[in-house]
């Protein structure tokens, strides 16, 4: 019984890892706003302002005044729950993700023709989903909450005004908390009610990103980043606390101690700006993922903490591991902006995101597929100082299964239909 038991509660702690490693299943990229209106097409090749830090860390040598980006991207999100199935029952309304607000800030100051400095605040990775109290999946996740904030120092080096190189450190620090439901009666062979297990943990990670920056043409520039892999070492612990009818002799309540270890994917992402005329550029961009590094994610169990005399003599290490078997991926960008006049940009683009899940190991906290992605955008500048940027983006992902099974003998099947509008405001400041 214990045994299932801990197996069942640090399997969430091995969700905590995947979920943060999976924050595109309903997120949007949240780390520009010029760029969400083009679809992140040119991240790495065009220089629109300070967020550039993140796009290309080369490109903040193009920038001729010191300047500061600051915004804010919201996502609302739906899901329509259809053909569920399981060996238990309960609702399945499908409004598991509030509506959440994702900021970030970057500044960038030109030292001399040559040199560039520059750090960013954002989050690259995060999720929110909340189910519903008696949601049907609740032995397979009700409630995560998933945070990454990244802190990045920058530098740039441009060679001449062809060739420029950028480099960032990051520093990177994850936060979570998630909770399921844990329902012993297929054990006990009788109804009781639902117990809960909440797993917390955190830790923070280092990385770097780098950039180089080309301009092959009068009208052609070619972008190139690197964003490294980043390992995570979390602890952490899960709280069980036991559902009413369940006798503590066979499940006591208590708290148990986690770690695992895992590296999140380096991420190769290129891209090409053709200025057509001087009103009209186009973009194109492809990022690749490696996502095969997940092939499993194994957790250490300290042990138990005892709760009573009985338990005080007991303990159990353990490893527990399980398969993930995730895929490389890769996403394609196309965009085009257009200067209106002297204070306004439009800006549209098209992206389309392979997911790197598969339908055995897919669970309800990361129910997601293929993405297709529609943005719309604008900039207004009403003096030379400031811009202000306007974003919107539709998401649509392809319908997925979830087929989910436990020690308990408990399951969950659904098919998950997603989709999600992103909004997006941001303003730069040149001094």
């Amino acid at each position: 019984m214990k045994k299932t038991m801990i197996k069942s509660s640090l399997s969430l702690a091995i969700t905590l890892a995947s979920t943060q490693i999976f924050a595109s299943g309903f997120a949007l990229n949240e780390q520009s706003i010029s760029g969400m209106g083009t679809g992140f097409a040119g991240r790495t090749s065009s220089v629109d302002d300070a967020s550039i830090v993140y796009g290309n860390p080369a490109g903040m040598s193009r920038l001729k005044r010191a300047q500061a980006t600051v915004g804010v991207a919201a996502i609302d999100a739906s899901t329509d729950i259809t053909d569920t199935s399981g060996r238990s029952t309960g609702s399945n309304k499908g409004d598991m993700v509030p509506f959440i607000a994702v900021p970030m800030g970057f500044y960038v100051n030109p030292v001399d023709e040559h040199w560039a400095f520059g750090f960013g605040v954002y989050a690259p990775f995060g999720l929110v989903t909340d189910y519903e109290n008696n949601f049907q999946g609740r032995n397979f996740g009700s409630k995560s909450i998933v945070k990454v904030v990244t802190f990045q120092p920058t530098v740039s080096y441009a060679f001449n005004d062809k060739v420029s190189i950028g480099f960032g450190p990051t520093i990177n620090r994850i936060s979570g908390a998630l909770e399921s439901a844990l329902n012993v009666s297929p054990l006990l062979g009788a109804r009781t009610g639902d117990g809960r297990v909440q797993v917390k943990g955190d830790d923070v990670g280092y990385g770097f990103n780098a950039g180089i920056l080309v301009q092959a043409t009068d009208t052609t520039s070619v972008g190139l980043t690197y964003h490294s892999k980043v390992t995570y070492k979390l602890e952490g612990h899960t709280e069980v606390t036991p559902g009413a009818g369940v006798p503590s002799a066979i499940l006591p309540g208590g708290r148990y101690d986690a770690k695992l270890n895992i590296d999140t994917p380096e991420t190769v992402d290129f891209s090409v700006t053709q200025k057509m005329n001087d009103a009209w550029k186009l973009y194109a961009g492809a990022t690749w993922t490696r996502w095969s590094r997940l092939e499993d994610i194994t957790v250490q169990n300290s042990g138990i903490t005892p709760v009573s005399r009985r338990d005080a003599t007991q303990s159990l290490v353990g490893t527990i591991k399980e398969e993930q078997n995730w895929h490389d991926t890769w996403a394609y960008a196309v965009g085009t902006s257009y200067q209106l006049n002297k204070q306004w940009v439009l800006r549209t683009g098209l992206s389309f995101d392979q997911s790197p899940t598969n339908n055995e190991n897919r669970s309800p906290r990361i129910p997601t597929g293929d993405r297709t992605i529609f943005s719309l955008g604008a900039g207004y500048s009403p003096t030379d100082d400031i811009t202000i940027d306007v974003a919107y983006s539709y998401l649509q992902e392809e319908k997925v299964k979830v087929a989910d099974a436990n020690a308990l003998g408990q399951s969950y099947n659904a098919k998950y239909d997603n989709s999600a509008n992103g909004f997006g405001v941001g303003m730069t400041y040149r001094f």
